[in-house]
């Protein structure tokens, strides 16, 4: 990957970029280090060509297979709200679908641990990894429902798509003072709800955040080809 398609042009310039920025910063993300690695990395690339003009718009865009790329402000408020919990060494994400949220955990981050369903994408993702030269990354394909016990604890988890209600098995594998971020609920009734360990205790505080809206977080592997 050249330095002009990370670059971008036109409608994935910097400029573009730039006022994406700003409208995050009116709707409240103020983590600077959270706005800086947005602004710096290439959103265009995550998307098929046909829809790159779109990449720096403020709203979620198809990637095949009845899944999304994530709208930037809920990108930056999940990764913003995951930061809040302090430096974070090792962090699970639950759907890796383009790799782009991935991508911006990678550069804020020590470990991330990203567990997708469905093969192409994940085959697809892992290559925007390798192409960004983005080491620290650990892809699986498997179950998120199931989260990546091997690897846990973790000291933050992120998920992309929403359960119906709060799977403990996520919640079992984080570490003393952990934090998980998730939106839960079915269509039309999802909240953006956080979850912290308290100490090294069994105990959990649960907070929601806001109406969120995410695909639904689906059980079983697909390795079918569009």
């Amino acid at each position: 990957m050249n330095s002009l398609e990370l670059a971008g042009v036109g409608m994935t310039s910097q400029r573009t970029r730039e006022r994406l920025i700003s409208r995050l910063t009116e709707q409240g993300i103020s983590n600077q280090q959270v706005l800086d690695v947005i602004r710096n990395t290439p959103r265009h690339i995550f998307l098929d060509e046909a829809l790159s003009h779109k990449a720096y718009e403020d709203t979620a865009l198809p990637i095949g297979f009845s899944q999304t790329l994530s709208q930037p402000y809920i990108v930056a408020k999940m990764t913003e709200i995951l930061l809040s919990a302090g430096p974070l060494k090792k962090v699970l994400e639950i759907g890796t679908g383009s790799g782009y949220q991935a991508t911006i955990l990678a550069q804020l981050v020590t470990e991330i641990y990203t567990v997708e369903r469905i093969e192409p994408l994940l085959i697809k993702a892992k290559e925007k990894f390798r192409k960004l030269r983005l080491t620290n990354i650990n892809a699986n394909l498997s179950d998120g429902s199931f989260g990546w016990e091997k690897e846990s604890p973790y000291n933050g988890i992120i998920t992309t798509a929403a359960p119906q209600s709060l799977p403990m098995g996520l919640v079992e594998q984080l570490a003393p003072d952990g934090i998980l971020v998730i939106p839960l609920g079915g269509d039309g009734s999802q909240e953006l709800t956080v979850v912290r360990r308290m100490g090294n205790s069994l105990k959990f505080d649960q907070e929601v955040i806001e109406k969120v809206n995410f695909v639904p977080l689906l059980s079983g592997l697909s390795r079918q080809y569009l």
